[in-house]
């Protein structure tokens, strides 16, 4: 079947919403066991197994900057709560309160609900972690109809490894398999052109699942729904109104302190071309969102030839750069080769010196010096949480 169709795409967005909240859940349900917020507590000579304190989630929502008060932490627990992911352990509350009540993840007392849709999600996400955990040459640069796409799967060859892997046992049943995990969003044709069919066709993951979500982003969806720009990179940002002034100064090489307007670490849109931009101020405006095209912070443009000649002005630079909860705390742009146009002087990466009007030559290993910003981004964005990248930096005499 050509076309997957206005009416598919309208679903699989809305199905992708909803593995958003899903996955969001887990992650924050994670670093909550990991934190040993989650525990064993008693009340009136019971114990509660495996809950944690609504007043304490609320402190440990704004202490790790998820929330900025308690009234926007109390709302994303509520949605949480309204899309079961969260409940109270007797079932007695049925809003998110501030107060010393348990509350329990349903994932760990076996309540949540797995419909069709939350299997599909849970068995994507399953094969998603064991395609990135295994050495295997699926993920490919490969090009269709002229045009070159980054880390796609043939068709043919992910069913192989489907049946393999044991995940189904008939070429019949991994199709539908793959046609189930299209119409939910968690893979797409390249170019949008067909459903899932055994062949040639390349196909990508559309979720990456080891990007880590801010909570906020639960409260506000209406930047995942504005269109990329082609031309050039844009940042999602608040239009300014009673919310103030929120931006931060990027680390500069020459010392050059230059204002960008902030937008959301949690942001790892590869169509924003920002791996973790932070926002002073996470507060939610009203206001809608707007485009904006930042001028290049380069004083001129430069060759991957120029980069690498011999004797010449530039000197190599490795990063490794942990992600934490909410990015790497960078800005890549440009193209052939790209460059780091901004950094949060308080996250990852600039823990580790990486600075503004660096050049991108590779990440984890691939070379990128012939690549765009949206490719490299999305390289990023869909590997592991520890990324690895070589830059080169001018020397100036």
């Amino acid at each position: 079947m050509d076309g997957i169709g206005n009416t598919m795409q309208k679903k699989a967005a809305e199905l992708e919403r909803m593995a958003e909240v899903l996955v969001t859940g887990e992650q924050l349900r994670l670093r909550l066991h990991e934190g040993k917020v989650i525990k064993d507590r008693r009340h009136h000579l019971r114990t509660y197994p495996n809950c944690f304190v609504a007043k304490e989630i609320i402190d440990w929502l704004i202490e790790h900057k998820e929330a900025s008060e308690r009234e926007t932490a109390i709302k994303i627990m509520q949605k949480l709560l309204d899309q079961s992911i969260i409940h109270h352990v007797c079932d007695e509350h049925k809003e998110f309160k501030d107060m010393k009540l348990f509350y329990r993840f349903r994932k760990d007392d076996g309540t949540f609900p797995l419909d069709n849709e939350a299997k599909v999600f849970m068995r994507g996400q399953r094969i998603y972690e064991k395609l990135m955990n295994t050495e295997n040459s699926l993920l490919q640069a490969r090009d269709e109809d002229g045009v070159t796409y980054e880390r796609t799967l043939v068709a043919s060859e992910f069913i192989d490894w489907l049946l393999q892997e044991g995940e189904t046992d008939t070429r019949e049943e991994t199709e539908q398999l793959g046609r189930r995990l299209l119409e939910h969003g968690i893979i797409q044709h390249v170019s949008n052109k067909h459903h899932f069919m055994d062949g040639g066709l390349l196909y990508q993951f559309r979720m990456n699942f080891r990007r880590r979500r801010r909570l906020m982003e639960l409260l506000n969806e209406r930047w995942r729904s504005i269109p990329e720009n082609h031309d050039s990179p844009f940042c999602l940002r608040k239009q300014a109104s009673e919310g103030g002034n929120t931006s931060f100064l990027s680390v500069s090489p020459t010392k050059e302190i230059k204002l960008v307007t902030a937008v959301r670490r949690s942001s790892l849109s590869s169509s924003c071309g920002s791996i973790g931009y932070y926002s002073s101020s996470p507060t939610l405006s009203s206001s809608p969102p707007v485009l904006c095209n930042p001028k290049s912070v380069l004083k001129r443009q430069v060759s991957p030839d120029e980069l690498q000649a011999p004797g010449g002005h530039f000197i190599k630079k490795t990063f490794t750069i942990m992600g934490d909860a909410v990015g790497w705390g960078f800005v890549v742009r440009g193209s052939k080769p790209c460059h780091i146009q901004a950094v949060d002087p308080g996250g990852p990466a600039a823990a580790v010196g990486m600075k503004v009007r660096q050049f991108v030559v590779s990440v984890n290993g691939l070379n990128v010096l012939n690549l765009d910003y949206r490719t490299v981004s999305n390289l990023i964005l869909t590997g592991p949480r520890t990324v690895v990248m070589e830059v080169m930096e001018e020397v100036e005499y």
